[in-house]
């Protein structure tokens, strides 16, 4: 009831909020209108039109918008911003002193500053005509703005350096005409960025980017709800251990004498997912090597170690696939996991479950493959701007692929919730101890399955900022929300099964967990929202409840203790020892990738500075891959262990796995990641946003030499991928168990461990 309340108040305020996004939306103009000589500079569809186009090219795969996006190349808006605000201040400079700007004096500098400042902020959007005017030196500055992007986005040799250190390839839009509507859109996209709301103080991305040429700087709400988060954060970490010192804690169960698990035959279906594991591998192999080109994108621009590339694939390509297989892999481990657990809780193989399970796995590799060169082929310009939205590339980080073959994964994931259900349900509708925990594994089930379907929520000329808002609903609601909780879920059931839990234990724990996690994490989605020409009242939403986020990984150590100790319960405990260490890590990246990482970036003050910064690569390589890819290898290997004849089980090659994979990890970050974030973090502030994501400083010598210190992980990192991928191949070499009887009758596994 408890959760049931919290899912209903968290989801009406996530409503109520879209709500207002949507209604404070900054405006798409009918008409930008020269006041001067009413000559038309752009209409709402070229605007419209250019969010297509820089769609097609990658979009967010290369650079960003408000912030959201890739590394290497600048944030568009923030460029635009910056370059529009230099070229009008020379403009002036020019024609009343006689020198460019930079030539002036402070005195004269610090006069047109504050003149650009009230030419720039001021807002002049008509809402009952739709227009917006500029002055005719305004048009002038983005005529230059303008002319900069078509030539960039051209094979032109003037900017083909810049290009290669933005790592776009030459020629990457051939079409003069949809370079046109991207810069159209930029423009935009920095306008909101740079206006006043109308009679307000700040822009419609409240002051973000910082740019102090126009005066961007933090707003006091701002600041006043950066200080109110760490307040709360400190507060609620205060009162859980003061919760969990008066919780009374139970015995240690007493384990049984012998693997509960031992005597256990795996169904045919569940046989069937031996594929999905070993497709995972493939696709976590594949994730990694275009990883390494994508990384090293960012000292050779347009090659690898000296050959031409970026012809053939380009960034935004490896860019776009080596996120989205990350998505792929981890969620099709976490998806097979469930085909896989379900008869086995419940002792039920449904008829034709598995002709569903490999009509499911042949969808997916359709799915995947196909969407991957429909990307391709939209970053290559081959669609048209509509065809592309369907077939090609969307452009929006981890939703790239195009609405057909997003449609086709919804399908997929509705085939999966029914195979799921029809086996859990007998489980389900027995009394047991477990049913709380089965619930939740149920409704997650259901949630993972539905979700998705907010990719659905907007479409081709939707409003970047809604577009914003239901993309995170996937990112962060279904990746990081519903999955969490049914591998939770998923993870304590297996524990209860091999008698290492308590199945009351297991229940309080769950729901526990549910409901304070999805108590901060439903409404701390909006901390994604600061700055995407959203209201106020998101930065108070998304500060205080992402503050509350943070608040369980306090006793993250606890939980990961707790796993460890399972691994000494018994000598037969030993055959899980890996999939069990593999859950520690799982606790142990909770905390540094998403408690630590994840609350550096997330204060409003802090986010409004390193928003898009290798800080935030920081925490989404930490927690994305530390939390989330760390759980699908767990899960991996305890069906693995089911699957598998014990005799071609190696725990050496898993020994070194496990800390290759951690410890590449870790030096990642370390030695690479995170100090290239500070030292962008510290050109942010101190120079402004445009600065930190300028050739200036990702091409200086010390961000070049960070990028290469992160080879040495890379590679370690790349040992445990390879020795993961040759301990599945030791496993299908060594056989798989000896075949069963089709549809054999199944016991169900006694769900409580007493």
């Amino acid at each position: 009831m408890v959760l049931a309340l919290v899912m209903a108040v968290s989801f009406t305020a996530l409503g109520l909020m879209g709500r207002e996004i949507y209604r404070q939306a900054p405006p798409i103009p009918a008409r930008v209108v020269e006041q001067a000589s009413g000559a038309v500079l752009m209409t709402r569809e070229d605007i419209q039109n250019g969010q297509l186009a820089w769609q097609s090219m990658g979009g967010q795969q290369s650079g960003s918008i408000w912030g959201h996006g890739g590394y290497v190349a600048p944030d568009w808006s923030a460029d635009q911003l910056h370059r529009e605000a230099v070229a009008l201040l020379d403009i002036w400079a020019n024609r009343e002193h006689g020198v460019a700007y930079a030539a002036l004096k402070p005195e004269l500098q610090g006069s047109l500053q504050a003149r650009l400042k009230a030419e720039m902020r001021t807002n002049t959007y008509d809402p009952e005509t739709g227009v917006i005017t500029v002055s005719a030196d305004r048009a002038a500055a983005m005529r230059q703005v303008k002319a900069h992007y078509l030539e960039l986005y051209s094979d032109g040799p003037a900017l083909e350096k810049l290009r290669e250190q933005y790592a776009i390839k030459n020629a990457a839009v051939p079409d003069p005409a949809r370079r046109e509507m991207i810069a159209n859109y930029y423009w935009w996209s920095a306008w909101a960025a740079g206006t006043n709301r109308p009679d307000d103080t700040v822009t419609y991305t409240s002051n973000w980017p910082h740019e102090p040429l126009i005066g961007n700087v933090p707003s006091s709400a701002n600041m006043v709800w950066s200080m109110a988060s760490i307040i709360l954060l400190i507060f609620g970490v205060g009162a859980l251990v003061f919760w969990h010192a008066r919780t009374k804690q139970e015995d240690h169960v007493k384990p049984p004498a012998g693997d509960p698990l031992e005597g256990f035959k795996p169904t045919p279906s569940m046989k069937a997912t031996g594929k999905y594991f070993l497709t995972v591998i493939g696709l976590f192999l594949l994730q990694v090597g275009l990883g390494a080109v994508t990384a090293h994108y960012a000292v050779e621009g347009h090659e690898f170690y000296g050959v031409q590339i970026s012809d053939i694939i380009p960034y935004a390509v490896t860019r776009t696939w080596h996120t989205q297989l990350a998505v792929f892999w981890i969620a099709t481990a976490w998806l097979a996991t469930g085909l896989y657990v379900a008869p086995m809780i419940s002792g039920h193989e449904p008829k034709f479950q598995r002709l569903g399970v490999n009509v499911l796995w042949a969808a997916l590799v359709f799915v995947v493959l196909g969407s991957m060169a429909g990307e391709w082929l939209g970053v290559q310009q081959v669609f048209d701007i509509h065809t592309n939205w369907w077939f090609g590339h969307q452009g929006w980080e981890y939703v790239d692929l195009g609405r057909f073959w997003q449609t086709l994964l919804f399908v997929g994931l509705m085939l999966w919730l029914v195979l799921v259900s029809r086996a859990l349900w007998p489980a389900l509708r027995t009394p047991s101890e477990s049913k709380p925990v089965l619930a939740v594994l149920f409704m997650s089930t259901i949630a993972i399955g539905m979700f998705y379907a907010a990719g659905f929520m907007w479409g081709k000329h939707t409003h970047v900022s809604m577009v914003e808002y239901w993309r995170w609903w996937i990112v962060h609601l279904w990746v990081e929300g519903f999955f969490e909780v049914f591998a939770t879920a998923v993870i304590s059931l297996l524990l209860v099964n091999l008698g290492l839990v308590r199945a009351k234990t297991a229940n309080v724990a769950v729901l526990f967990g549910t409901i304070v996690f999805l108590f901060g994490g439903v409404l701390g989605t909006a901390h994604h929202w600061y700055f995407a020409g959203t209201p106020v009242s998101v930065i108070a939403v998304g500060s205080v409840f992402s503050a509350l986020e943070v608040v369980p990984l306090a006793l993250i150590g606890a939980e990961a203790f707790e796993n460890w100790r399972h691994t000494k319960a018994a000598p037969w405990v030993s055959a899980y020892k890996w999939p069990i260490l593999f859950f520690v890590a799982v606790a142990f990246w909770n905390l540094l990738g998403a408690g630590v990482f994840g609350f550096m970036i997330n204060p409003p003050v802090s986010l409004y500075y390193i928003q898009g910064l290798n800080t935030t690569a920081t925490h989404a390589h930490a927690a994305l891959f530390g939390v989330y890819g760390m759980l699908g290898i767990g899960l991996l290997l305890f069906c693995f262990r089911g699957l598998a004849r014990k005799e071609a089980w190696s725990d050496g090659l898993l020994k070194v796995t496990f800390w290759s994979l951690n410890g590449g990890l870790a030096m990642m970050l370390f030695m690479s990641l995170l100090p290239a974030g500070v030292v962008q973090a510290l050109a942010s502030i101190e120079h402004g946003y445009w600065y930190a994501r300028s050739p200036d400083v990702i091409h200086s010598p010390l961000m070049e030499t960070l990028v290469w210190l992160r080879v040495p992980g890379d590679i370690v990192f790349s040992v445990g991928a390879f020795s993961l991928a040759l301990f599945a191949a030791k496993l299908l070499i060594g056989g798989r168990k000896q075949p069963i009887v089709e549809e054999p009758k199944v016991e169900p596994l006694p769900i409580a461990a007493e």
